[in-house]
């Protein structure tokens, strides 16, 4: 399915997995330009690409980036990467939001120089204390996990409430279809607190040209752990920006004019790796010819 509204040309389609099952994904494109580089969206837990990031998605395809969307499997309209001729000479650079964000940065693990950046916005390095169940809770929990995996009963409070700043959008989340609102399961609460406290202790490895963005006054995810990350990271070109007062959805559940100082840092970010990166391959040509 295709189509275009003003500068952005949206379109999605169903690509089977290696285990036979379908993955819904999308892509919002300029019409207007070439694109300036290829964004890869991450999606935060319960959550999906083509409603809940369609807000940052269409901000930066309007800014001229390609920006491409995939739901994992059990989330959004889900039940590889292949590369186009046209995009082999762009940068690639990976965009997540909470568990996304840890995602962004297990793909940069997998892959250390596949990827030319990553936008982090409230990476879920750790889950913030408030959220996470009590070490006895999480030992009894573990073992339980592997006998009723799929049951859903981890005790924690509503992450809707507190996630989302706007009332509007805590609305729009609970009447979407695609976004989970029951307690985690055991098998996902299990696998959560597992990588969370697995990149904890490896932040040093981080060695790709990053931005954090992340809320203050966010329960869902630890802002001190954001500052770690950006201390410890190996990478030589890194930002962090915290935002005073901000909650933990900077990308769509926070105040209008709060989206638009995030987004503003974001592109600005992007549009000086991408003249970066346009630099270091005009060298490199000159190089060559030379």
């Amino acid at each position: 399915m295709a189509s275009e509204i003003g500068s952005i040309r949206y379109e999605e389609e169903f690509i089977l997995n290696s285990r036979g099952m379908k993955l819904f994904t999308c892509r919002w494109l300029p019409t207007n330009c070439e694109p300036k580089a290829l964004i890869f969206l991450c999606h935060g837990y319960a959550m999906e690409c083509s409603i809940s990031m369609k807000g940052a998605a269409t901000r930066l395809a309007k800014a001229g980036f390609a920006v491409y969307g995939i739901d994992y499997e059990g989330h959004g309209k889900s039940a590889g990467l292949q590369e186009r001729k046209e995009n082999k000479r762009k940068m690639r650079i990976l965009l997540g939001e909470s568990m996304g964000g840890a995602m962004v940065l297990l793909l940069h693990r997998k892959k250390p120089v596949y990827w030319d950046g990553g936008v982090l916005v409230a990476p879920m390095c750790k889950i913030a204390d408030d959220m996470k169940p009590h070490p006895m809770v999480i030992s009894v929990f573990t073992k339980l996990c592997h006998i009723i995996p799929t049951w859903k009963i981890i005790p924690t409070p509503d992450v809707i409430d507190a996630a989302f700043r706007d009332p509007e959008i805590r609305k729009e989340i609970r009447s979407n279809p695609y976004c989970y609102k029951g307690r985690p399961r055991l098998q996902t609460g299990y696998q959560l607190v597992k990588v969370s406290l697995d990149l904890e202790e490896r932040l040093q490895e981080v060695s790709l040209p990053f931005l954090i963005v992340h809320g203050g006054d966010d329960k869902v995810t630890d802002p001190s752990v954001s500052k770690l990350l950006y201390e410890t990271a190996s990478s030589s070109d890194k930002t962090f920006e915290l935002y005073k007062g901000m909650w933990h959805s900077l990308s769509y559940g926070e105040l209008p004019e709060n989206i638009d100082i995030v987004f503003s840092d974001i592109i600005n970010w992007l549009d000086q790796r991408v003249a970066l990166g346009l630099r270091c391959m005009e060298v490199f040509t000159m190089c060559v010819r030379e």
